[in-house]
């Protein structure tokens, strides 16, 4: 699995191409959740916003389909004794419904062929009033992005859609939901998708 083999050496790449974001969406996720909060993060990766969930929340269960990203997470986090760390499917997450207040999904939608199993599953396991968040690499007007998408495909990535921001406001309005946005700039920005569940 391509995830698994890059996960080593991730944070490296991602620091040298894009750090300001890399550690700026981490920091502006957890700007987001309450000290009481019981925290699901999908996708966790090597544990980038992790670190920042686990300073803030009361709980942290993160989550991802790599065992090698889960790996290196797991060494990122481990000054920490309120996370808890598990391979599980973003698309079948297996736990009851209204179980999290916050529900984290860091630069995996565009990854997902059928990302609205995957929102709708979110939505599931967060509380009513709860938060799903939702941060994304997204292509500016400048090419740098591309390049970055490119040699990542070349390296056996699969990238099933790729947003500017304006496709990724609308990708959310199309599938019914009302999200508030965040943008987190740098050479590739994030856009942070927030949904409040009803």
């Amino acid at each position: 699995m391509f995830w698994d083999t890059i996960s080593p050496v991730y944070d490296l790449f991602e620091n040298i191409y894009n750090s300001k974001v890399f550690n700026g969406t981490g920091e502006k996720v957890a700007e987001m959740v309450e000290p009481s909060d019981m925290v699901l993060e999908c996708a966790c990766g090597t544990g980038a916003i992790s670190v920042f969930l686990a300073k803030k929340c009361r709980r942290l269960f993160a989550t991802d389909f790599s065992t090698g990203m889960l790996k290196q997470a797991e060494k990122k986090c481990h000054v920490f004794d309120n996370v808890v760390f598990k391979k599980t499917d973003i698309t079948n997450i297996k736990c009851k419904d209204g179980q999290f207040d916050k529900a984290v999904a860091g630069n995996v939608i565009h990854l997902l062929p059928k990302p609205e199993i995957a929102l709708r599953e979110l939505e599931r396991v967060v509380k009513p009033g709860g938060k799903i968040i939702i941060p994304t690499y997204i292509n500016s007007c400048r090419g740098s992005g591309k390049v970055a998408v490119k040699f990542l495909e070349l390296l056996g990535a699969n990238f099933n859609r790729q947003f500017n921001f304006y496709e990724y406001v609308r990708f959310f309005k199309e599938l019914g939901y009302d999200a508030d946005y965040y943008m987190v700039e740098g050479r590739m920005p994030c856009a942070i998708a927030v949904i409040t569940k009803k």
